[in-house]
């Protein structure tokens, strides 16, 4: 049984003699297994410990030696072994907690001299140069020749690159680095994303330029992505549009959108609050949606979208003389803030209300309403603003959304008389 950590043996006598330990654990790797007696022919069982400069590794009994485990931080992949004899303890640390667990439920039953026959022990011999390597953090492969086909990822990774390998999927192998925090899976030909992705639940960037997604799914944005991802390039994909639940990942410091075929934003990207940084140059936004007025961003681009010249006089008419009952009632809701879900209301209602769009006179409008665009300058949201057109334009069409025909004349005549067409 062998278990890589880092390991520091830290003698008990030091404090005698005025000395302190290093405080600073090694590689390595601890086995537990049988040791032949030369003088008898029995086979003990030692614990094992090879590093870096002792591959043959130092041995230690374990029948009858273990005076007690420290275990308060295991679930941190932290223990501590101590000995009876030498007067050692054996701290263990950056190791798999299970691996961990399993190690030294070992090391209890090698203690009370339990029958080693039940253990899967093997005979001790020393390790591999490569097995006793320092933690590796960090990965990059940007060649398919180079790509590992019969080895596994080092589990330790937190930044993975894996470009240019032609990729039509993600490999799974990549999905059980638990320490991973940033994945660049950029420039191969990956056509869709597992939902097991977010079970990468350290995960802060996600690098998917010049893909072939097609879509981004809700699962992913329902996924513990919530509370991790900042960074997320969409750029050079496939995408004509991204799900409601989108707006989900409140953590987005960086997005990039460009270079596919988005047609909208999502309907409630102003409540991505922590978005700092905004490019879906060359797509073909036409509009965007009305909830843009709350971003706060630092740079913003735009750049290549066929946005339409908005006109106060053009609109969509979706409004019924009287309202329905069904439209009065959720209107209420809304603006209440009554509490609903699936288990009060059905989920169609439960669906509109969460596209419920606010009046210019600070009323809700449900399914029934009047929209328009109005033009607006991007600056309003934006720090810097790339230029929207070749024209050095800044301004961009936003939709606008009024509950009545009142309020809607109203818009008018005040847009008239300010000379906006």
């Amino acid at each position: 049984m062998k278990l890589q950590c880092d390991v520091e043996v830290v003698s008990r006598l030091l404090p005698a003699y005025g000395m302190k330990s290093r405080g600073k654990g090694a590689r390595a790797v601890v086995s537990i297994g049988k040791h032949p007696n030369k003088s008898s022919q029995l086979c003990n069982i030692y614990l094992m410990i090879c590093t870096a400069k002792d591959r043959t590794g130092a041995k230690y009994k374990l029948k009858d030696n273990i005076e007690k485990f420290f275990t308060w931080f295991v679930e941190e992949g932290k223990a501590t072994v101590r000995l009876k004899e030498p007067a050692v303890d054996i701290c263990l640390s950056k190791a798999d907690a299970n691996s961990l667990k399993s190690f030294l439920a070992a090391a209890r039953l090698a203690d009370r001299g339990s029958d080693a026959s039940g253990l899967p022990l093997s005979t001790l011999t020393p390790v591999r140069a490569r097995d006793v390597e320092q933690l590796k953090k960090k990965l990059t492969i940007v060649s398919k020749k180079d790509y590992p086909l019969t080895s596994s990822f080092p589990y330790s990774l937190e930044q993975l690159q894996v470009s240019y390998c032609k990729l039509s999927r993600v490999d799974m192998r990549m999905l059980s680095l638990k320490a991973l925090r940033r994945l660049d899976l950029s420039n191969n030909h990956i056509k869709k994303l597992p939902a097991t992705i977010g079970d990468l639940s350290r995960l802060s960037e996600l690098i998917l330029h010049n893909n072939h997604l097609e879509a981004f799914s809700e699962a992913l944005c329902l996924s513990t992505l919530q509370r991790t991802l900042q960074v997320l390039d969409l750029s050079q994909n496939r995408l004509q549009g991204l799900p409601a639940q989108f707006c989900q990942l409140k953590e987005l410091v960086n997005l990039k959108l460009d270079d596919n075929k988005l047609v909208c934003l999502p309907f409630h990207v102003g409540r991505l609050t922590k978005l700092r940084f905004l490019s879906a140059a060359h797509n073909q936004l036409t509009v965007l949606p009305c909830d843009f007025r709350k971003l706060s961003l630092e740079n913003l681009d735009l750049f290549g979208n066929p946005f339409i010249h908005p006109n106060p006089l053009d609109h969509r008419m979706q409004l019924t003389f009287p309202l329905p009952l069904q439209e009065i009632a959720s209107r209420a809701v809304a603006e209440l803030r009554i509490p609903y879900g699936p288990h009060l209301v059905p989920a169609h209602l439960c669906r509109d209300l969460e596209f419920a769009k606010a009046c210019e006179c600070g009323c809700t409008c449900v399914s029934f309403y009047i929209e328009t665009a109005v033009r607006m300058n991007l600056h309003q949201v934006s720090h810097t603003v790339v230029l929207v057109d070749d024209m050095g334009g800044t301004d961009a069409p936003v939709q606008q959304h009024f509950c009545s025909l009142s309020c809607y004349s109203e818009f008018l005549d005040n847009s008239l008389q300010r000379g906006i067409r």
